[in-house]
């Protein structure tokens, strides 16, 4: 047997390695053969033949106090997790191993699970020496990014789903199934668009697809779409046959029929779940009691946004770098709890679509706001909640110990302190959670009499049962843990009896323990001691009163943590069989926790109570964007502003231009916050604020090359506009910024035009267009719901000061320059930019002195055929009798003069001086 030194994992391992092996440290991945398995010793036979039913794992094999991994496996752990490559030679031949020890396994394996690997948990399944051969070993389970239970892995503020896609010519089906807590949900979408939307709101970490299927183009097309890209694992292609699912749904939940879950009409969706479950258990080598209820998610009844408004509008994070900080979740959350976090976010994600929901959450907000003691004496008790869902997940899976219990226990043991608070509120919403929240005073008191204050993290090790909770236990672990001062006052005893003060009793392997007397001293032994041994100096003894100590102190250590293990199982039953009780206090605790964020929210940075109706009017009075207002240095204040978007009325579209840095988008952004707010049941930052209820609110901002789906940044921006033009109603909420950059300016203004057409006309959503097209200001002459609005700029000793403020009417400059100074452009190059703008603006307008974009050319006719009006591109006008321009040379020379004005920066008086001047050359 060879001895591998891992100085890295700082121990040395002694581990069996294979003599002759062919795979060298290189090509790993060429296998083993038929003849070097049978050349390999027992143990390596062993961990070959549980790799064999793990291939796509990589397998922590345990070996005593470690956790050891092989052949590829060896070398692409030791990658990732920076640890030392060991390898046993013989001639040419290499084994490439690697090795953790078992009790710092738990961090290695969450970073193999962040890199989206599998990991296979063999455990040693008997003690050493209990049989012949080598020790037995199983996989206990596998570890996946989608099937984590560790809390050290975990992140405790976020969800951890798995998802499980189902699809045929007619549609997708899909399950969301969160190991940790229970959470059990499925849904069918008619299409990829609409899946990818329902499975981005919960950001599933593992995406589950059928046997085959990794690579189809489909779930290729879905990773496309989703901006966290999950893991692909794949399952059974027969666990997804709707008949063979749903019938294993049926069997888990002891039912009948799926009628109760909405399932008996939704063949792909009872598919994904029955594949998922199946995931669950087989992953986890447990029957998942704790998953006891499934529900269908219709795509209706709430806010929807699809993956890339989300993003745009940093919902959950922010654009900069993925993290929470930036992000509108990252201001709103004040939640003291992981449940509360989590809940908040879901909140987030997918806002109500139900007034009455709306209001009930708001009621609750108000109540919680105006009360700062109150709320404040709530969130302290609150703060001493666990995670119920992911510590009754735990114990539910098996994978739970002793402090999960203790944890629990302490955290039931609040609930009734949190009863007591929301007992003097008025909320309904608040007086609801109540119910769900007095349901645990058994399971609490129980564990609380149960489970010892300082459980050990191991269930072997014993200390997990209070003192005075059995009565058998105390009596074995005062055996164990006093056994010696018995012993003592057996030695005390016979020597009193005997005389013999040189008496001792020892022990030793063969005989256990004994008495020993020294050969002076053998008149003096009584006839009831029992020879055992002789010895040079001395005899030794033995007493049945010895025997029978000895027998009770030797065993009493293992049937102690025997009994332990047996009643920590019974507490666990316990804890499985109140799992339903256990998650709909959690589900109250969460909820009580999300308001409290909101209205902690709302009390300290000022925000306001919103008018949530069903009409189509969305007003805003002094609104402030949230994530930009805490973001501000000392001494700088937000400039609120004003939006009206009504199209009952006069304002169903707003076209906002103005300069670059001004303020247009972060405008914007924060009329689509402060709707999404209002509806997920949170105050606003705004002095006041009326929205009318929206189904959808979709963003256009940015643009980015999609290299994976080979598309280009312009090809993005029309996909997501064309899916905003399809999918829209009059209902949704619309934010559109710098439509047609992607392409050349007179392509880019045609389509920036004919969208908006299309917005006011046909689809008569609410929308905020904002535009460096100024020439988009003239289709308010043209529409009677479109309004103009810019942001307001102020020159002042020839710098650009922007005022951030919102007023009506259209911007006549960008100021592109100015900003483009403010970056750091050289002097020269700004100089010359001011130059070569001169001479563009200085044929900028057409010789009729009309907005060419409105105008619609006849059916069949030709470009500029239209008399009186030129076209689009300034067709020049037809030479005539009168000359090759078709005008006098004075009239030519008055044109020349017109042209070359640069009106924009004339002032009042010197435009007068100029057409005087005009009018007498022409007379």
């Amino acid at each position: 047997m060879a001895v591998t030194q891992q100085a890295k994992a700082g121990r040395t391992a002694a581990v069996e390695l294979p003599g002759d092996m062919t795979p060298e440290v290189g090509p790993v991945n060429e296998g083993v053969g038929a003849r070097e398995i049978a050349s390999l010793t027992p143990m390596m036979r062993q961990y070959m033949e549980v790799k064999a039913l793990h291939p796509d794992s990589l397998l922590f094999f345990r070996l005593g106090d470690f956790y050891e991994m092989f052949f590829e496996d060896a070398v692409k752990a030791s990658e990732i997790l920076q640890i030392t490559l060991t390898a046993r030679s013989k001639g040419a031949d290499k084994v490439p191993m690697c090795g953790v020890p078992y009790h710092a396994a738990r961090r290695y394996i969450g970073r193999l699970v962040s890199e989206g690997l599998k990991v296979a948990i063999c455990e040693q399944v008997e003690e050493p020496g209990n049989g012949p051969g080598i020790v037995r070993r199983e996989v206990t389970r596998v570890i996946t990014p989608g099937m984590v239970l560790d809390e050290e892995v975990l992140e405790p503020q976020a969800s951890n789903f798995l998802a499980a896609v189902s699809w045929n010519d007619k549609g997708w089906g899909a399950a969301l199934l969160e190991a940790s807590t229970g959470e059990f949900m499925a849904l069918e979408a008619p299409g990829i668009a609409e899946l990818a939307e329902s499975l981005s709101r919960v950001e599933p970490r593992e995406l589950l697809v059928p046997d085959g299927k990794r690579d189809a183009p489909e779930v290729t097309q879905l990773l496309a779409r989703l901006l966290r890209t999950p893991a692909v694992a794949e399952g059974e292609a027969a666990s997804f046959e709707p008949t063979r699912a749903a019938g294993y749904l049926r069997s888990h939940f002891a039912v009948q029929s799926l009628s109760a879950f909405g399932l008996d009409d939704a063949p792909l969706a009872a598919g994904a779940a029955g594949a998922a479950l199946r995931y669950l258990k087989d992953t986890q080598k447990t029957a998942a009691a704790h998953v006891d209820r499934l529900s269908r998610q219709e795509r209706g009844g709430n806010l929807l946004m699809d993956e890339s408004s989300r993003a745009n509008l940093e919902v959950l994070r922010s654009l900069r770098d993925g993290g929470r900080k930036g992000s509108l979740l990252g201001v709103l959350d004040k939640t003291v709890t992981s449940l509360g976090a989590r809940k908040l976010a879901r909140w987030l994600a997918s806002p109500l679509g139900s007034l009455p929901e709306i209001h009930a959450r708001l009621d609750a907000v108000e109540e919680l706001s105006g009360r700062s003691v109150w709320r404040e004496e709530l969130a302290g008790i609150l703060k001493e909640v666990g995670d119920l869902e992911r510590l009754c997940g735990r114990l539910s899976l098996g994978a739970g110990n002793a402090r999960d219990l203790r944890a629990l226990g302490l955290s039931l043991a609040q609930l009734p302190r949190v009863v007591a608070v929301l007992a003097r509120c008025e909320s309904p919403l608040l007086k609801s959670l109540t119910g769900p929240l007095s349901a645990l005073p058994d399971l609490a008191e129980l564990l609380s009499r149960a489970v010892a204050e300082e459980p050990p993290v191991t269930l072997k090790d014993g200390g997990m049962i209070r003192a005075g909770f059995h009565a058998e236990l105390d009596k074995l672990v005062a055996l164990s843990t006093s056994g010696k001062d018995l012993l003592l006052q057996i030695e005390q005893r016979e020597k009193e009896r005997t005389g013999i003060s040189s008496l001792k009793v020892r022990y030793n392997k063969v005989f256990g323990y004994y008495l020993e007397v020294t050969k002076s001293n053998l008149d003096r032994v009584p006839k009831d001691y029992i020879r055992k041994q002789t010895t040079v100096n001395s005899e030794r003894f033995v007493t049945p009163e010895l025997k029978e100590y000895e027998e009770q102190v030797l065993t009493a250590e293992e049937r102690r943590c025997a009994l332990e293990v047996q009643l920590f199982e019974e507490l666990r039953a316990q804890v499985v069989s109140a799992a339903p009780r256990i998650r709909s206090a959690a589900e109250a605790v969460a909820t009580g926790d999300a308001l409290l964020s909101f209205a902690r929210c709302a009390a300290e940075y000022g925000y306001t109570r919103p008018e949530v109706d069903a009409s189509v009017a969305l007003s805003i009075t002094a609104g402030r964007h949230p994530v930009v207002e805490r973001m501000l240095g000392a001494g700088d204040s937000f400039v609120p502003n004003d939006v009206r978007l009504d199209p009952a009325e006069d304002a169903q579209l707003m076209v906002i231009t103005g300069p670059n840095m001004a303020g247009k988008s972060t405008v914007m952004r924060q009329v689509a916050l402060t709707a999404l707010m209002a509806q997920a049941g949170s105050f606003v930052p705004a002095k006041a604020a009326r929205i009318g209820l929206c189904d959808r609110i979709f963003t256009r901002v940015g643009a980015a090359d999609n290299l994976a789906r080979g598309q280009s940044t312009f090809m993005v921006e029309m996909t997501e506009t064309s899916h905003i033009l399809h999918h829209a109603t009059n209902k949704s909420l619309i934010i559109l910024d710098e439509i047609g950059r992607g392409t050349s300016t007179f392509d880019g203004l045609s389509i920036a035009w004919a969208v908006a057409e299309h917005l006011h006309d046909t689809v008569g959503a609410r929308a905020l267009f904002a535009t460096h097209y100024h020439e988009l200001v003239d289709l308010a002459r043209e529409r009677p719901r479109v309004k103009n609005l810019c942001v307001a700029v102020k020159e002042q000793n020839g710098k650009v000061i922007f005022l951030r403020k919102l007023v009506p009417g259209g911007a006549s400059r960008s100021y592109g320059i100015e900003v483009a100074k403010l970056a750091g452009l050289p002097p020269e190059v700004v100089a010359r930019a001011r130059e070569l703008l001169q001479n563009l603006e200085s044929g900028e307008l057409d010789d009729a002195g009309r907005p060419r974009v409105a105008v619609r050319q006849p059916q069949g006719g030709r470009r500029g055929a239209a008399p009186g009006q030129l076209g689009l591109f300034g067709a020049e006008p037809a030479p005539t009798a009168q000359g090759s321009a078709g005008v006098t040379p004075a009239q030519q020379k008055t044109l020349d003069a017109l042209k070359g004005a640069t009106i924009d920066r004339m002032t009042p008086l010197e435009a007068l001086n100029l057409l005087a001047k005009l009018q007498r050359e022409l007379e």
